[in-house]
C-alpha cells in the first residue's frame, strides 16, 4: 500500500517526544495492546504530529487515530478544538475513534473489541493490494503450469 503522506508542523515534533516520554496513565495502559503490530499486525504509533495537532494513537494503514479523552476534553472549549481536530483529520482521510481514560482503565476489553471492529470494517471495505498482487501471482502460476 502507498503511504499517504500527511502534512505536518514540525515544531510540533519536540513536544511530541516529550509527550511520549510523559504519557499519561491512559496511554501507558491502552499501548500495552497496541505496541509491537500486537492488534491484526497492525503498526501503532504514539503522539503522532499530524497537521498542526498531535495524535494520541495513529496507525497509517488504517487511516486511523486514537484518541484518549481526560477529564478536559468534557470542557466545551477543548470539545470545540477536538471537534476541529477531528474536521480537519476527517478532510485527510482520517477516521478517530475517541475513549475516554475511565473506558481505558474500566473496560479495556471493550474498547480493543471496538477498535477491532474498525479494523475489520476497514479490511472488508478496503482491498488489500498485497493480497490482490498474491493471489494474482498465484493464478499466473497455476495458468503456466495447465
Amino acid at each position: 500500500m502507498k503511504r499517504k503522506i500527511i502534512p505536518y508542523n514540525p515544531q510540533l515534533k519536540m513536544l511530541a517526544r516529550q509527550l511520549r516520554n510523559n504519557s499519561t496513565k491512559s496511554e501507558i495502559f491502552l499501548w500495552r495492546y497496541l505496541k509491537g503490530k500486537q492488534l491484526q499486525g497492525y503498526d501503532f504509533h504514539r503522539q503522532k504530529p499530524l497537521l498542526n495537532y498531535i495524535i494520541d494513537f495513529y496507525c497509517w494503514e488504517l487511516q486511523l487515530a486514537i484518541e484518549l479523552d481526560g477529564y478536559s476534553h468534557y470542557f466545551e472549549e477543548i470539545k470545540r478544538k477536538d471537534d476541529k481536530k477531528e474536521e480537519d483529520l476527517n478532510k485527510f482521510g482520517i477516521q478517530i475513534l475517541r475513549f475516554s481514560d475511565k473506558e481505558v482503565f474500566e473496560d479495556i476489553t471493550s474498547v480493543i473489541a471496538k477498535i477491532e471492529a474498525y479494523i475489520l470494517n476497514f479490511e472488508k471495505h478496503t482491498p488489500n493490494p498485497y493480497i490482490r498482487q498474491a493471489q494474482h501471482k498465484s493464478q499466473e502460476g497455476s495458468i503456466t503450469k495447465q
